[in-house]
């Protein structure tokens, strides 16, 4: 299975901010999507890093309250995996678990096109293992 193919299934909406936005911003987007992790980018094509709630947990930790003041930029990673729609859904999801990162923005023509989570990883995966349960009660049924 690729990318494009939970893409397909998920949706491509990709919450983005500026790197200059405060992170009290970056605070009310997570809790108005109702999500974990969004992309910064400056023009909302280009992915200059992604941050998480993980990276405000441990900035919030090492630096205090006054990260929240701050910048995305100054918590953000910089270094982002990415992927294409034409990588295999395994080799995005051994990324991950290699890497521990949780999110993965996936490019196309090296602007952002979708992203794709752990918890799309898993839904595809207990997806598929249903599939394979159903068929094989198919056939010992028939």
């Amino acid at each position: 299975m690729k990318i494009s193919d939970v893409v397909r299934q998920k949706g491509a909406m990709v919450v983005t901010i500026v790197p200059e936005a405060s992170v009290t911003d970056l605070l009310a987007l997570l809790a108005e999507h109702r999500i974990g992790a969004v992309v910064v980018s400056g023009d909302g094509h280009a992915v200059d890093g992604i941050v998480s709630e993980r990276d405000i947990v441990r900035h919030l930790h090492s630096q205090g309250a006054d990260v929240l003041a701050g910048p995305v930029s100054a918590i953000m990673t910089s270094e982002v995996r990415t992927a294409t729609p034409d990588h295999s859904l395994d080799d995005v999801e051994t990324a991950m678990t290699d890497h521990r990162i949780r999110h993965v923005p996936v490019l196309i023509d090296g602007h952002l096109a979708a992203i794709v989570s752990i918890g799309d990883v898993v839904k595809n995966r207990i997806s598929a293992l249903q599939a394979e349960r159903d068929q094989l009660v198919t056939y010992i049924q028939s």
